[in-house]
């Protein structure tokens, strides 16, 4: 189980949401540290998505702010954030489905641009073949963390759902990931999948820095995985604590956890 290890890297606090006269979101706050894996857990409808969604940069919150290292991002887009560390996959999965698996890689670093402009593409300048260079070594060390070599030359919408999902976190961290977002990571996995999961998020917190908040309804993965737990309840948060502390409280057994918690 990863802990704490560094300072705060992304902080949302007094996140409200509303849609129409329904809040969906109620002054929640959740606070990530550098190498910190924590799970965002609680019943369909308790606002996790929506969390995800205001701290993304997708949906701009009626209330409340979200810093990055310090930074209010609050009014910041989506493409800022994810060019500044943020970064995120969704349940659905959203893949380049007609690129091969590494190609998807080598995509998510194309956005600092080549290394020289046009030009250096076309006369293959040396400082356009180093970054190349680079950044096909990243996509390799990434690809190999994910157990995912076998594949790279696989079209990524030939997938099946557990393999795609790998390959979405794999793009999600292969360059410069402060933050990492994941919604419902495990879906759809084998069990030796998830396994490989495990291993990958903890190589991004323990050896990367990252700081992982995810959303899962497979409890046992949560509970194995996350130093912190983080439940939501209809928009706010019931409880907040380590895992065992989670699991023993009786109102997160009452709205979610049940017998089986």
């Amino acid at each position: 189980m990863s802990g704490t290890t560094g300072g705060p890297v992304l902080e949302a606090s007094g996140i409200g949401v509303r849609f129409g006269g329904i809040r969906a979101l109620d002054g929640v706050g959740v606070t990530l540290r550098a190498g910190e894996v924590c799970g965002l857990i609680g019943p369909n409808g308790a606002g996790k998505t929506t969390f995800f969604d205001a701290v993304s940069g997708i949906r701009r919150p009626d209330e409340g702010r979200v810093l990055l290292d310090g930074e209010d991002i609050t009014r910041r887009s989506p493409v800022w954030r994810a060019r500044h560390g943020m970064r995120r996959t969704f349940q659905r999965q959203q893949l380049f489905g007609q690129l091969t698996v590494a190609d998807n890689l080598l995509v998510a670093q194309e956005w600092r641009g080549g290394g020289g402009g046009l030009a250096a593409d076309l006369l293959a300048a040396p400082t356009r073949r180093t970054y190349e260079r680079r950044r096909r070594e990243r996509a390799s060390t990434m690809l190999r963390a994910c157990g995912l070599d076998a594949l790279a030359g696989e079209y990524a919408g030939a997938l099946p759902v557990g393999q795609a999902r790998m390959v979405e976190l794999a793009r999600a961290g292969v360059e410069g990931a402060r933050v990492v977002l994941l919604d419902e990571p495990a879906s759809g996995m084998t069990d030796g999948e998830i396994c490989q999961l495990k291993s990958v998020i903890r190589h991004l917190s323990d050896q990367q820095g990252c700081a992982v908040l995810l959303v899962e309804h497979n409890v046992a993965f949560v509970m194995d995985l996350c130093s912190r737990i983080v439940v939501l309840d209809l928009g706010t948060v019931l409880a907040e604590g380590a895992p065992a502390a989670v699991r023993a409280d009786p109102a997160v057994r009452d709205a979610y956890l049940g017998s089986a918690g």
